[in-house]
């Protein structure tokens, strides 16, 4: 089992799950945030952590949300794992709460 990021952390990115993994399994991308399933140790200490309540466990994703768990697989495959805690996108709080961001992902690694 592992745990998945969902559409609320689209345009956001706050990185608060970040900073409490203790095995490192977060992928940075331009404007989202993967979870490696193969990196992922099921412990759920990013879920209380996060502002937009975008993680979930696998078996507990929304249906609405069900492609994350595949992307999630497939950027954490391809995005450098993000270690530390860094400061969310700068409309973040502007994103926090809106719907149907899907549109909005950029699947490219954020370089830099």
């Amino acid at each position: 089992m592992t745990y998945v990021v969902a559409e609320p952390c689209i345009k956001c990115k706050y990185t608060d799950c970040v900073d409490v993994c203790p095995v490192d399994c977060f992928k940075e991308g331009v404007n989202f945030l993967a979870i490696d399933p193969d990196e992922c140790i099921d412990c759920g200490a990013c879920v209380p952590e996060c502002p937009t309540e975008a993680i979930f466990e696998e078996t507990e994703v929304p249906e609405k949300w069900a492609e994350y768990v595949e992307l999630n697989a497939k950027l954490g495959a391809l995005w450098p794992v993000i270690t530390d805690k860094k400061d969310a996108l700068e409309d973040a709080d502007e994103w926090k709460d809106v719907a149907e961001k899907r549109e909005h992902l950029s699947d490219a690694a954020f370089e830099g």
